[in-house]
């Protein structure tokens, strides 16, 4: 498992440097190959994208999808087996590397990206994006622009957009990375075009258990 010390160090040191991004980057290529030094890097898809895909019965049919923040590419991938022409991206140059490395024969397109500079050729292009994780990592500061971001990658008329994040209550406090959304926070996807199809709160079966949002918009 991940040194959590190890991790806080990393992000303290470029929240010094007023840089609330680059420890990405740090993380990922400090970890050298070692997948047990990402905390989130259990080698398989997101399990409430699993689950909410099973549900539904998702199947891409050709449509094109985007993974935010998609790291080592599991999320990708299954989306991609499920029939989605699938983009992933990452502010981490070396995780997108390594998700190559993983998936040599993969059908995704892969690329480095900013979240808040994103190629214009993105713009509503895409029929699902997929978020998760991604927002509760950035400081409060960065997370409405972070949000309307996301949304703008959702495919006027009837593209779909499906964030799963850790949650909590309005009144209770966001503690420390990874901050958990609050409702009014996952609410602001609505002030970008979206509408709200639905929402899940619930707890998942870590121990502790931890709160998730899992909600649809579509714009």
């Amino acid at each position: 498992m991940a040194n959590n010390d190890h991790v806080k160090s990393i992000i303290a040191s470029h929240y010094d440097r007023n840089d609330p991004l680059g420890w990405f980057e740090t993380l990922y290529s400090d970890a050298k190959g070692a997948t047990d030094r990402i905390p989130w890097a259990d080698q398989k898809p997101n399990t409430h994208l699993v689950a909410w895909l099973n549900r539904e019965k998702i199947s891409g049919g050709g449509r094109s999808a985007i993974v935010v923040g998609c790291g080592l590419g599991d999320d990708a991938e299954e989306l991609a087996r499920r029939g989605f022409r699938v983009t992933g991206f990452d502010i981490s140059s070396s995780a997108i590397g390594w998700a190559q490395q993983r998936f040599p024969e993969s059908s995704v397109e892969y690329v480095a990206a900013d979240l808040f500079t994103l190629p214009q050729r993105w713009q509503g292009t895409f029929d699902f994006v997929f978020e998760a994780y991604t927002i509760q990592a950035l400081p409060r500061s960065l997370r409405d622009a972070a949000i309307a971001n996301v949304a703008s990658l959702v495919r006027p008329s009837d593209g779909q957009l499906l964030v799963v994040c850790r949650g909590r209550e309005d009144n209770e406090d966001e503690g420390t990375l990874p901050c958990p959304l609050s409702h009014v926070e996952i609410g602001h996807f609505a002030s970008h075009g979206l509408r709200r199809l639905s929402f899940e709160n619930f707890f998942d079966d870590r121990e502790p258990p931890v709160r998730r949002f899992r909600a649809l918009f579509q714009k």
